[in-house]
């Protein structure tokens, strides 16, 4: 079986579908059954989750990446240039496991949370904007217009959402109606 076939594209999807598949041999599942299943595979809401391509930049919604692992690889997995809205409720979260990653893959970074001041001097010395928002549509409009034709506006924000949203689905809806509405 192809990567090109998985339903589940880039890193996270890769790995999950490997460490899948070889539970299921352990298991004897038929290799033909293990198949069908990745190649149909739905994605998950909020993870990685296409939300729009507008005037060229694709809007993606990871609302789910609520620690800096998954963030890193959905970042990771990214092969055009990212604006990147990140942030949420300061827990004491360590982004600055992420800087050579975001060195290569972010051209851009939005910070949305109640609570920016941490985030945004760790990354000051990146020499990439930062910006600083209050709600989603914001972020979302200064991504828009940090944006050009072939970029990627993503929300993964490494964090939990409680500061502005319920949890992290209430964040992603409020992603999606916000691109929704550019």
């Amino acid at each position: 079986m192809t990567l090109e076939t998985l339903a589940l594209q880039g890193h996270p999807g890769v790995h999950s579908s490997m460490a899948a598949s070889i539970t299921a041999r352990i298991k004897e599942v038929r290799s033909n059954f293990i198949r069908e299943c990745f190649c149909d595979f739905q994605d998950m809401e909020h993870r990685m989750e296409s939300v729009a391509n507008v005037h060229g930049i694709e809007f993606i919604n990871d609302s789910r990446s609520t620690n800096i692992n998954s963030t890193w690889f959905t970042l990771e997995s990214m092969s055009k240039p990212v604006i990147w809205i990140a942030g949420g409720m300061d827990s004491g979260i360590d982004y600055t496991q992420l800087k050579l990653l975001i060195k290569a893959k972010v051209k851009s970074i939005i910070f949305l949370g109640m609570d920016s001041t941490y985030f945004i001097s760790s990354m000051s010395d990146l020499e990439i904007p930062l910006t600083d928002a209050s709600t989603m549509d914001e972020a979302v409009e200064l991504a828009y217009f940090a944006g050009v034709i072939g970029d990627v506006v993503l929300l993964s924000p490494g964090c939990a959402s409680f500061d502005l949203f319920k949890d992290y689905e209430e964040r992603g809806i409020a992603f999606k109606k916000a691109v929704k509405q550019l």
